[in-house]
């Protein structure tokens, strides 16, 4: 396999990731139930403070996917994957089973995943990190990328997670 070829399949998979986390952050903002319905819907999964994490989540998304889509700062882009995904594990899909017709943790671990696997392999030549000579790639960003995201997602949830005693 060429280097052009991995370098083409690694601007699909950022393509495909980056714009789909960019897209759900500015559905949060200004889909059909806008912020208001956000919060609404962050205050029944029990993301407390409710206002606050319907503004942060968005930002985070649109973000993460800018960064991912650009391939700036590859890992540290990874590693805000990994947390959204294991927040939105935690919350949204807990308790629903593996399989996401169901409305289980399959798309959301996938996604993060597939996050880890673009912090070991890098974003590729066509990029802007290897535009401006940043290797922020490799085995040790894998593991930053795993571990920081599960440690924001973690911190996040001690801090945060407070569902209503019916949920």
């Amino acid at each position: 396999m060429s280097e052009h070829e991995i370098d083409l399949g690694l601007l699909i998979l950022r393509l495909s990731l980056g714009p789909m986390l960019v897209l759900h952050g500015w559905n949060k903002v200004f889909g059909a139930g806008g912020l208001a319905g956000t919060q609404g819907w962050f205050e029944s999964l029990g993301l407390r403070p409710a206002w606050l994490h319907a503004r942060i989540a968005p930002l985070n998304e649109i973000g993460a996917g800018v960064l991912m889509t650009l391939g700036l700062l590859n890992g540290l882009a990874a590693m805000a994957f990994v947390g959204l995904m294991l927040v939105a594990t935690f919350t949204d899909h807990r308790g629903k089973g593996y399989f996401v017709f169901k409305g289980g943790w399959e798309y959301t671990v996938l996604v993060a995943m597939v996050a880890v696997a673009i912090a070991a392999l890098g974003p590729g030549e066509w990029s802007l990190d290897h535009a401006v000579g940043l290797d922020l790639a490799g085995a040790g960003w894998a593991v930053a990328a795993a571990v920081g995201g599960a440690a924001a997602a973690g911190l996040l949830m001690l801090t945060s997670y407070r569902p209503s005693a019916s949920d």
